[in-house]
Order: C-alpha cells, then sequence, then structure tokens
C-alpha cells in the first residue's frame, strides 16, 4: 500500500519547533522576538511561547533578509517598515506559487499511482 502524505497544520508552535524549522537556537527566536514587533507569539499560562503560522510567515520574511541576503538587523528593520505591504503580498503569491505546484504533483502523484496498479 503507498504512502500516503496528509496535510497538518497546527494552530500553534512551540520555540522549539520554530527554531527547529529554521535550523537556529531558541535563543535566536526569542531576540528576533524582541527586536520585530510583526512577530508576537501567544503565551500559555506557564508563559511558553505559541507561534502561530503567521509568526512563521514573519520569521521566514526576517530570516530571508538577516541570513540569507546579509542585512542587517537595523536594515532589516527599515526594510519591513518601507515595504511592509509589499513584502506581505509577495509572500501571499509565493504560497500561492507552492500550493498551485503541490497541487499538480499530487495530481501527478495520483496518476502515476493508477499507472502503476494497471501494470
Amino acid at each position: 500500500m503507498p504512502y500516503k502524505e496528509t496535510d497538518i497544520t497546527k494552530l500553534y508552535y512551540s520555540i522549539g519547533e520554530v527554531a527547529e524549522m529554521f535550523d537556529v537556537n531558541t535563543s535566536l527566536i526569542r531576540f528576533w522576538e524582541k527586536e520585530f514587533d510583526i512577530i508576537k507569539p501567544k503565551k500559555n499560562k506557564k508563559g511558553n511561547r505559541l507561534f502561530t503560522p503567521e509568526d512563521l510567515d514573519n520569521f521566514k520574511v526576517i530570516y530571508n533578509l538577516v541570513k540569507e541576503q546579509g542585512l542587517t538587523l537595523e536594515g532589516a528593520k527599515k526594510y519591513l517598515k518601507e515595504n511592509r505591504k509589499a513584502v506581505k503580498h509577495e509572500f501571499k503569491a509565493e504560497k500561492s506559487q507552492i500550493s498551485e505546484i503541490e497541487s499538480k504533483l499530487k495530481s501527478i502523484k495520483n496518476r502515476l499511482l493508477e499507472l502503476q496498479s494497471a501494470l
């Protein structure tokens, strides 16, 4: 029986999960949270940070600016402040393209499984 991939979307992610996604230390996640006002995690009764998918999207933008493009923190803050609407629009467009590609790949996968079964 072939493996069936399931789409699991969580409402909240722990700081450890977020750090693992970006391959950074949790201290960097806490630091970026303090430095960038677009990161606003919820906190539970114990004080644990709970990050939303929107927070993850913001981390992706920050990670790209700081780690991949090499901007300083001040440069990244300035860029985000000046281009907030453009960044959100660009990121939404990118996410929709990824969803479209995923959909096409799943369709191809299903067709290949059908052909395999027919053989």
